[in-house]
């Protein structure tokens, strides 16, 4: 669904000497629902984010971010999401070249062709931007709680669905899932954690600089940021389907011993999804306590955990988006029921894996489908993205599909999606296709009632 390529830039002034005009962006990707988003033809592999926070717990931030950038399509120039801070500066493959910010773009005039690869460094200072939430009363992106007392500030990341670029200049759209490279550097006596693999810590002149490498691609909203004064916690590595996985976890200062114990279980937690899953995406698993009542965020390898909402089944849900959003992305944001309508039903296979029956608990989301109105899945407007259909009736229409085919080749279906889609944007045809291919037409038409059909099918 991405659009064909319009006019990159306006002159800002015409050979007749006209006035300077604004420019014409370039064709974002083209989302249902969110339009503007992105670059079509852009596809960026990597980043590497040297980010320091001079004081944590202000908006105050410094980066330099160098994107691997390749085309899929001749390209005039770049176009990067972005509502952040100053920029400094931005060099192409070492050499400086302009750029102008043009309202939530960061626009970089250099023309970019299919086969090759070039080296992009944004250079920037300064408080970082606010992205509405589209359903809830907060600003997405760079989270700031200032210190009490002697204790350190605190930030983190927020950015489901389109907040990085509040803080980053990215590509931010889950078509173009990507590698991180991310250096935090932090005053003394502060800790940083993120996304992937803890390869070094080292004392700098501005404090002490954290690496993480997260090797495997993931969507720009799914980056995992804190900073703070965080206890870390290692738990033993779990074998996954066949995997090792690390396990840890980060908690903020006085949380006490009932909010930290549903972590504890972390790696079973894992293992019973593998089971049906197969092997985690990842090398590294856990998550992160905040004390802000935000909803709880499957952020890619190290999920941002609310202290309310540090209860199991909440870390099943999570861990479960590590499979489905952050390893298989979306290709468009209205298949947001690809994500949590799996991330829901993950929670009954673990009600399962306890010994508990699952009637009691597909009569409670049925119950609640019904109690208001339901829709196809496929969402129209932002305020779908999270509703009750996307959850619920998306859970629903796998135990249809459960139900109709057997454990066992709904096991075999959930492990080809997770496997032959990981790293690659998808939509509900997508899925609809692979229900096809390896259950046969019968099954497809039972997930495709559910996923179309205006009012709620009956379950098989």
């Amino acid at each position: 669904m991405r659009r064909s390529w319009i006019l990159a830039l306006a002159l800002l002034g015409s050979a007749l000497g006209g006035a300077a005009q604004a420019p014409v962006l370039p064709a974002a990707w083209g989302d249902r629902i969110y339009p503007r988003l992105g670059q079509a033809g852009l596809d960026v592999t990597h980043y590497d984010v040297a980010l320091r926070v001079p004081q944590p717990g202000t908006r105050t931030l410094q980066a330099e971010v160098t994107l691997s950038a390749q085309a899929t399509r001749p390209l005039p120039l770049l176009s990067l999401d972005y509502l952040g801070p100053a920029v400094q500066g931005v060099t192409w493959n070492g050499a400086a070249v302009p750029f102008e910010r043009a309202g939530e773009k960061l626009l970089i005039r250099r023309a970019l062709t299919p086969g090759t690869t070039a080296r992009v460094t944004v250079r920037l200072s300064g408080p970082a931007g606010r992205v509405p939430d589209p359903d809830l009363p907060v600003d997405l992106g760079w989270q700031a709680l200032p210190g009490q007392g002697a204790q350190p500030g605190v930030n983190f990341s927020f950015s489901e669905p389109d907040g990085t670029r509040a803080f980053l200049p990215v590509n931010d759209h889950p078509a173009d899932p990507a590698t991180f490279t991310l250096r935090v550097t932090v005053p003394q006596g502060v800790t940083a954690a993120a996304s992937g693999v803890h390869t070094r810590v080292q004392d700098t002149p501005q404090g002490r600089t954290f690496t993480f490498e997260q090797r495997e691609a993931i969507p720009t909203y799914a980056l995992s940021v804190h900073v703070g004064p965080l206890e870390r916690v290692d738990r033993p590595a779990v074998q996954v389907a066949g995997k090792t996985v690390q396990v840890r976890d980060y908690f903020p200062p006085g949380i006490p011993p009932n909010i930290r114990a549903p972590y504890e279980r972390t790696g079973e937690i894992l293992r019973v999804l593998g089971e049906w899953f197969g092997p985690y995406p990842f090398a590294v698993y856990g998550s992160a306590v905040v004390r802000p009542a935000l909803p709880a965020l499957e952020t890619a390898t190290l999920s941002t955990m609310p202290v309310t909402s540090s209860n199991v089944r909440v870390i099943v849900h999570e861990a479960a988006h590590q499979w489905f959003g952050n390893s298989v992305p979306l290709g468009d944001w209205s298949d947001t029921w690809l994500n949590e309508g799996f991330a829901t039903y993950a929670e009954l296979l673990w009600v399962q894996a306890q010994g508990e029956g699952e009637a009691a608990v597909v009569q409670r989301w049925r119950d609640s489908v019904q109690s208001g109105p339901t829709r196809p899945l496929v969402a129209r407007t932002a305020a779908e993205l999270f509703d009750r259909s996307a959850y619920l009736r998306g859970a629903l229409a796998l135990h249809a599909l459960r139900a109709e085919v057997g454990d066992g080749p709904f096991r075999t279906f959930l492990q080809t999606y997770a496997r032959e889609r990981a790293g690659q944007p998808t939509r509900t045809a997508d899925l609809l296709a692979l229900a096809r291919r390896v259950l046969g037409p019968d099954a497809e038409g039972v997930l495709r009632a559910w996923v179309e059909s205006p009012g709620l099918p009956p379950l098989p």
